[in-house]
């Protein structure tokens, strides 16, 4: 579709796309005939469904790993005019935005359930549940918010699309409208995505599961530092993986800096200064006294200095839904004016505007919380005293601030493309915490309540930051509301199957959080971990390390009054440096390409090149990550061979020693860095175009 009845080049947004509007002016989308366009087809359906299997797997092994979301949006939308291009029939604009709704919903439910549920593996909440139970308890908190976070931002759609037209930049939106748009002509990108993906997969996979080098590069391996590590305590680490590498790029210099200031805070300063000044601290290794250990009898807990972190990242959170007060303010006065308004007649004739009905949204709303009410009422507290009580005041907590956090999530994303739902989660779980134990709650109840509670909360604000963005990309090309807010609904359900079967698969596989003697290595899942340490200390009968946490508030307020970002700073302290300091190497890498030349239109083509390859890196490296969990889980149940004996190291251990496999890694990152820097710049300027 070149032009359009009217002569209109519908390859081009239009002029006004971007601006504000003149007095009486209005916005023409691309794609506004109301009727005989391909919109919700049975091959946006099909694609869609397969990005959501594809990227769900890659985005929770990221985020496990991490603690980072991955944007799944502009990879899907690439994929998607690249697909197109490939086909018969070439697919219509929004065709292609319906794809993008079906499958954004991986990067949505990855958000709300592996930041959280986790937690439930962690402190062994598990327990004496079956494998059933188990799966549907960890599906139905994920579904269930994303399905709430669509409902409470269908009011807030007309305002953030009309009213606010030209007055919010929405970068991301812009970013995969631009992508959408240029697809008509063509889906070339794709093949640069398709082929970086390819060389992630492979050499992660061969550091996962073949053991061909280390996947993390330390200092403490290298056998003239040893006495230094054990010694002073101090140690430099770098995980080695393709997806840390693209992560790197694609976040930049300026969060990259800070994320890694606060791990080399914790590392360099906190961890030796703990093992100088206690003596059971100087006893433990530099990595026991990140994440805490036991004492003398195994009764003793000394916390770890990640528990800093974890108070920085609530103050973080805190400061971040103060600073956004006033659209709080703003948004809900836009919502009440639009519930309680008279609809004028045939005010939403026109397909550009149709949402879900109202009513239905109410009754599906009053379903929801008939079903949350049900669920906590006969399973999380069952037994407990007051147990409807407690279940309808977790219902009222979550359907409040869900409301009230709706807005903040949708305008920060409309302003930054990012939302602190990290920190709103944590307020949300102290929130819960503190209001249940008041009456009573305690224990694995109380803990499993709360990190529900949590869970969809996180969810339903995920589904309301990516959803306002689907909202005005549709707006901008001409989709149908209303079938976008039902794309998300139905891809939810698919979504969160699959990120429960990646999140059981690696429970197993891999393991959570602090090494134990079953998994050596796991993953560590620092969101869940944050999530699972407040809600021990809230409600499992331990100590609160108040004093660390209070430690960690003060540096977050400290560095959010020099003007830095409290939020990932805070997380980097919580994170181990082997996590961040790939990432900030891999920006380093991105801002290079950028400072290639001077030439404006050539320095864009490369950094966009280098973002795609970042893109295919972070999915192949994620997905290699789910291959190896399945090798794994087949090594050890099928053919019955430990996966810790499989690999180069014991096919070959004269030539891939520990110390060989240490230095090899690094190479091979430092190579593929060098990769990303070359074939970036081999972009040329005629591919902006």
């Amino acid at each position: 579709m070149s032009e359009d009845a009217k002569g209109n080049d519908s390859s081009k947004l239009p002029e006004n796309a971007y601006r504000e509007l003149g007095p009486g002016e209005a916005y023409t989308p691309i794609c506004h005939q109301e009727a005989g366009v391909p919109e919700v087809t049975r091959r946006s359906i099909v694609f869609g469904f397969l990005m959501i299997l594809i990227f769900s797997a890659a985005a929770s092994y990221i985020a496990l790993k991490l603690g980072q979301g991955i944007e799944t949006a502009i990879p899907i939308s690439i994929l998607a005019v690249g697909f197109s291009a490939l086909a018969r029939r070439k697919s219509v604009l929004i065709e292609n935005v319906n794809i993008l709704a079906i499958g954004a919903t991986s990067g949505i439910v990855v958000g709300g359930s592996v930041f959280v549920m986790p937690a439930i593996f962690m402190l062994g909440l598990d327990k004496g549940n079956s494998a059933v139970s188990t799966f549907l308890q960890i599906f139905l908190v994920p579904f269930l918010g994303a399905v709430l976070g669509v409902l409470f931002l269908i009011p807030f759609r007309k305002y953030f699309t009309h009213e606010m037209h030209g007055k919010l930049p929405f970068p991301e939106g812009t970013a995969t409208t631009e992508i959408l748009v240029a697809g008509e002509k063509g889906g070339s990108q794709a093949k640069v995505l398709v082929y970086s993906l390819g060389i992630g997969i492979v050499l992660d996979y061969i550091a996962l599961a073949l053991k061909g080098w280390s996947d993390i590069f330390t200092t403490a391996a290298v056998p003239a530092l040893r006495d230094f590590t054990q010694r002073v305590k101090g140690v430099f680490a770098m995980n080695t993986s393709a997806a840390v590498l693209g992560l790197g790029v694609i976040i930049g210099v300026k969060y990259a800096s800070i994320i890694m200031a606060g791990s080399m805070l914790s590392y360099f300063v906190l961890i030796p200064l703990f093992g100088a000044v206690s003596p059971d601290y100087s006893a433990a290794s530099y990595r026991d006294i990140f994440f805490g250990f036991k004492g003398a009898g195994d009764a003793v807990l000394h916390p770890g200095v990640r528990n800093i972190g974890i108070g920085g990242i609530f103050a973080a959170g805190v400061i971040s839904i103060l600073k956004m007060s006033p659209v709080i303010k703003q948004a809900l006065q836009k919502v009440f004016a639009q519930l309680f308004k008279k609809h004028e007649e045939g005010a939403a004739a026109s397909r550009l505007d149709l949402d879900i009905r109202m009513t239905t949204v109410f009754g599906m709303a009053a379903a929801l919380a008939v079903a949350i009410l049900v669920y906590f009422w006969l399973v999380v507290v069952a037994g407990q005293p007051n147990a409807l009580l407690l279940s309808l005041i977790s219902l009222v907590l979550t359907f409040l601030i869900v409301f009230l956090f709706s807005a903040v999530s949708a305008w920060a994303v409309a302003m930054i493309s990012v939302t602190p739902i990290s920190g709103m989660t944590l307020t949300t779980l102290i929130i819960g915490a503190v209001t249940l134990a008041a009456l009573g709650l305690k224990g694995s109840p109380g803990m499993l309540a709360i990190l529900l509670i949590g869970g969809v909360v996180c969810t339903a604000l995920s589904m309301s930051g990516s959803l306002v963005t689907q909202f005005k990309i549709g707006h901008w090309l001409g989709s149908t509301p209303k079938a976008i807010q039902w794309s998300n609904i139905l891809g939810s359900a698919l979504a969160s199957l699959t990120v429960t079967a990646v999140n059981m698969l690696f429970a197993r596989v891999y393991g959570y959080g602090t090494p134990s003697p079953e998994h050596a290595n796991p993953l560590p899942a620092p969101q869940a971990g944050a999530m699972a340490a407040v809600a021990n200390a809230f409600m499992g009968g331990q100590d609160v390390p108040w004093l660390l946490y209070g430690l960690g508030a003060v540096i977050a307020v400290i560095v959010s009054m020099l003007g830095i970002s409290a939020l990932a700073f805070a997380l980097g302290m919580y994170l181990p440096i082997e996590l961040n300091s790939p990432i900030l190497l891999g920006a380093v890498v991105g801002w290079l390409v950028q400072k290639s030349t001077k030439d404006k239109k050539l320095s864009k083509a490369r950094n966009d090149k280098s973002i795609l390859i970042a893109s295919g890196f972070i999915a192949g490296g994620a997905l290699a990550g789910v291959f190896d969990g399945i090798t794994k889980m087949l090594l050890s149940t099928v053919f019955e061979v430990d996966p810790e004996k499989f690999g180069m190291s014991e096919w070959f251990p004269e030539v891939f020693t520990p110390g060989f496999q240490n230095w090899l890694g690094l190479f091979v990152f430092l190579a593929l860095a060098a990769f990303l820097y070359w074939d970036a710049n081999k972009a040329k300027p005629e591919e902006t175009d």
